[in-house]
């Protein structure tokens, strides 16, 4: 029995190790690695060891596995703090609970197989049922929680005093109700583990609860982040679209009067008045430049606001180049023109002044059957691509809303932007 209890128990620490890693590198959407699984197993191994060793009971071997778990995922899977933390809580906590619903069950049937051959078969199949239940538990937290780098989960830490509750309330119960069996167990001693089997069971659904509430409080987050951006934008397109009707109804009045104009400048020609003549035409010129714009794509508001954002650029000393003849047949929404180019060239302009060298901005774009294709490219610093930002998911969505895509793409100190765009 010695020997059956030994290799046992190593199976059960190495595939305890093997889901606690396992569910770690998901949950933190960290690439798994051979050397840190064998890391960790050699760890909680050691931690075996000592236990045996020194008789070290209760709550130390399990701190100690807990902060093993918290090393492998700070230092091998470069995870931060309280993402390790609570990785290694929820991981432990977790093993622990399945560890003591199958304990529940041992504490009433296992009594009566001592000394029977049925023994061995019964404890290897409630091993394989306890690695079984954490195996699901696990597949459930990873439903609803997410602690990867591109996940926005904002306050993390709100999931460690609860994590850290429900982990303190399993520990008890685990070194308190089974810390030995009763040879011949009763009625009551019956009920007792099936109340603790049900406090167990509930334990894990308070978490799963928890967790469903976490998401969707991270969710009202990204939500209420999303709206406060897009009203901001939404009154800076505001601005530009009643700018370009202010310059429209400009030009309309210009292009009434060019008749007056001409006939002023007529008049004054043919009474031999040149020098006269001069003036009034320069007067003129300077009249049409302002109603003019520098950058002229056949839709107002955006020629506005690259006149806006290209002006900013070159202030900055950013060379700006536009190639884009939008089709007048387009049936996006100007609304949706100003969040696309707004904010490509705020992020444009903001990688620019972080770049040296030549700083460059290309704006191009091209009809293809049904759909437009803008190309926004610029020059940025060699450092690797943040993680994307409100106005690149901004553009997502304004494309997605037209049947697009969008490709972000970087290749050493160039960084571009596609946005496909569906104009049928």
């Amino acid at each position: 029995m010695d020997y059956f209890s030994l290799c046992l128990d190593a199976v059960s620490l190495v595939g305890q190790g093997v889901l606690h890693m396992a569910f770690t590198s998901r949950l933190t959407g960290k690439r798994q690695r051979p050397r840190n699984y064998a890391a960790y197993v050699s760890l909680l191994c050691a931690i075996e060891f000592f236990s045996i060793r020194f008789s070290l009971n209760g709550i130390l071997p399990v701190s100690g596995g807990v902060l093993a778990l918290y090393g492998v995922s700070r230092l091998g899977l470069g995870n931060q703090r309280p993402v390790s933390w609570t990785a290694a809580i929820l991981s432990f906590y977790i093993s622990q609970l399945s560890f003591g619903i199958i304990n529940s069950a041992e504490a009433v049937l296992f009594p009566h197989l001592i000394g029977k051959a049925l023994l061995y078969p019964m404890l290897l199949a409630a091993q394989a049922v306890f690695f079984g239940i954490c195996a699901c538990c696990y597949a459930a937290v990873l439903r609803l929680l997410s602690l990867a780098e591109d996940s926005r989960t904002p306050y993390i830490g709100l999931l460690l005093f609860p994590g850290l509750f429900f982990f303190a309330a399993e520990l008890y119960i685990l070194h308190t109700a089974y810390s030995f069996y009763a040879v011949s167990p009763s009625l009551e001693e019956a009920g007792k583990h099936g109340a603790l089997l049900f406090l167990q069971v509930m334990g894990l659904a308070a978490l799963l609860c928890t967790l469903y509430a976490y998401r969707h409080l991270c969710q009202g987050f990204q939500a209420q982040a999303a709206l406060q951006s897009l009203t901001q934008a939404a009154q800076t397109q505001r601005v530009y679209i009643a700018e370009a009707q202010a310059r429209y109804e400009q030009t309309k009045a210009f292009r009434h009067d060019i008749k007056n104009h001409l006939s002023v400048l007529g008049g004054l020609l043919n009474g031999g008045k040149l020098e006269e003549g001069k003036d009034y035409l320069k007067k003129l010129e300077a009249a049409s430049d302002a109603l003019s714009f520098p950058y002229q794509t056949g839709n107002p508001v955006v020629d506005i606001l690259l006149g806006e954002k290209l002006g900013l650029a070159r202030t900055n000393g950013i060379a700006a180049e536009v190639s884009v003849l939008l089709p007048r047949s387009c049936e996006i929404d100007d609304f949706d023109l100003c969040v696309i180019f707004a904010n490509a060239l705020d992020n444009a302009v903001s990688a620019c002044q972080s770049a040296a060298g030549d700083r460059r901005i290309r704006i191009a774009g091209e009809r293809q059957g049904d759909f437009y294709m803008l190309t926004f490219e610029n020059t940025c610093s060699g450092a690797p691509l943040p993680p994307a930002g409100t106005g690149l998911s901004n553009i997502k969505s304004a494309a997605e809303k037209y049947r697009g895509a969008v490709l972000a793409e970087k290749e050493g100190q160039r960084f571009s932007l596609n946005v496909l765009l569906n104009i049928s």
